[in-house]
């Protein structure tokens, strides 16, 4: 084993020590971090464990991360150490797939991002345990850089074995639930086209809708949703160089694709699906990235009233309850309304409801939703000052996330589709019987 890569392992076993054995400062931020951590996930040993290598690389004790805090209280650390250390600020966590299996480690593939990476436990004990693992078996685990060639398993490591493309697609959506802000943290082209996409999607909500609002019956949102779907498609096609004036089977000449292929993709999804363009778009456009597609939640399809809200940052939203809230916020005597406490409560508490949402709400009703809340609450509130705390305080992000209408990579959007197609296969004929996808698809 490499000296450096030996070393690797002491010192993060005295990085280790050194956060846990902390107090004041230190302490209560760890402990501040692995609440808003562990809140996203199962909780487990794993996790837990996991948790705590993210802080010490992604942690903040003021304006500094845990790595600083212990280079700067270890001042005889030699200038290679303090090298390696600082090195760890681009640890990070994925799902990878075992790509070819080496005397002292693994070639790894991101699934996220399809970047290999050459990867050496650096203490024997790890080397014996997963020696047994083969090709094409999946890990979740975060690693670090150890020099310029090969990384080390950072954390813990959970073996998942072999997964057909449906299981796949949902072990990536489940990765993406829990560490969304981990999505593309080794390729930051991929992270700054995905969030371009969620402008780009916006501008065409708008452009289509002529507001960043709508509130229709489930049914017409539904019809209008898919006539917005289907200009994107329009769009997409003439950016790609496309002319839909022609039919398929002409497109799929000049395109070098099947025909066949063509018609089986439209049956499949739909005329009006973007994914027959994506088709198209991932052979003939330089983008690596691909939009998924929108669909109205099946469950909305028969509301009363449902409200779509587009913002650039955080995304699209469905809301079969918005006009609701505005009714409440709108009324002389809120609590005469029927229901009010019950759904101002599920707007505080359920993660859907973001804090774009309750700033909105705040824009348009200030006086009301102040008196609202503070009688709500029982305790002195104001909105200017205290909203934020409050989100806060029922673990709403202040800050979006990548939204779900964010394009994603090509490589993971064929992926889904596959794991779709298999799905449906498996299952027995009928009509429209159809599996909502996992990941990052919306269904």
């Amino acid at each position: 084993m490499d000296v450096i890569l030996e070393r690797s392992h002491e010192l993060k076993q005295a990085l280790v020590d050194f956060v846990l054995d902390a107090e004041g400062e230190l302490a209560q931020a760890l402990e501040t971090y692995a609440a808003e951590q562990l809140r996203r996930g199962s909780g487990d040993s794993t996790q837990q464990d996991l948790t705590i290598d993210s802080f010490l690389t992604d942690g903040k004790v003021g304006d500094k991360s845990p790595l600083e805090l212990f280079i700067e209280s270890h001042p005889d650390l030699a200038e290679s150490d303090r090298s390696l250390i600082n090195s760890w600020h681009h640890s990070f966590i994925g799902l990878f797939a075992i790509s070819n299996i080496f005397p002292d480690g693994f070639e790894l593939t991101n699934w996220l991002t399809d970047k290999r990476y050459i990867v050496k436990p650096n203490n024997t004990q790890t080397l014996q345990a997963i020696s047994r693992l083969k090709v094409g078996e999946i890990l979740l685990t975060r690693i670090s850089p150890v020099t310029d060639s090969y990384w080390t398993f950072s954390g813990p490591y959970t073996i998942m074995g072999k997964l057909g493309k449906p299981k796949l697609a949902v072990a990536i959506g489940n990765f993406k639930e829990n560490y969304k802000s981990n999505l593309y943290s080794d390729a930051p082209d991929l992270l700054e086209e995905a969030w371009q996409s969620v402008e780009q999607y916006h501008q065409q909500f708008v452009d289509f809708f002529g507001t960043d609002e709508i509130t229709l019956p489930g049914y017409q949102l539904n019809k209008k949703i898919a006539e917005f779907q289907e200009v994107i498609t329009e769009k997409t096609f003439a950016a790609a160089g496309i002319d839909t004036s022609k039919s398929l089977a002409e497109v799929a000449e000049a395109a070098g694709i099947g025909d066949e292929e063509i018609k089986a993709a439209a049956q499949e999804f739909g005329a009006d699906s973007n994914v027959v363009s994506e088709m198209f778009n991932s052979k003939s456009s330089k983008s690596k990235m691909v939009m998924p597609k929108v669909d109205l939640p099946a469950e909305l399809k028969k509301a009363e009233q449902v409200t779509a809200l587009s913002h650039p940052r955080w995304g699209q939203m469905f809301l079969p309850t918005y006009n609701k809230v505005q009714a409440i916020l709108s009324a002389e005597d809120w609590q005469s309304v029927q229901g009010a406490e019950k759904l101002i409560r599920y707007y505080l508490e359920d993660k859907s409801i973001n804090a774009f949402i309750w700033h909105r709400l705040a824009q348009q009703y200030p006086t009301q939703l102040e008196n609202v809340l503070q009688t709500f609450l029982q305790r002195p509130f104001r909105l200017e000052s205290d909203l934020d705390t409050l989100l806060q305080e029922f673990h709403k992000p202040i800050e979006p996330e990548l939204p779900d209408i964010a394009s994603v990579p090509i490589h993971l959007h064929n992926l889904f589709q596959e794991a779709l197609g298999e799905v449906n296969k498996s299952k027995p004929k009928g009509k429209g019987q159809q599996k909502p996808a996992k990941g990052f698809q919306r269904g």
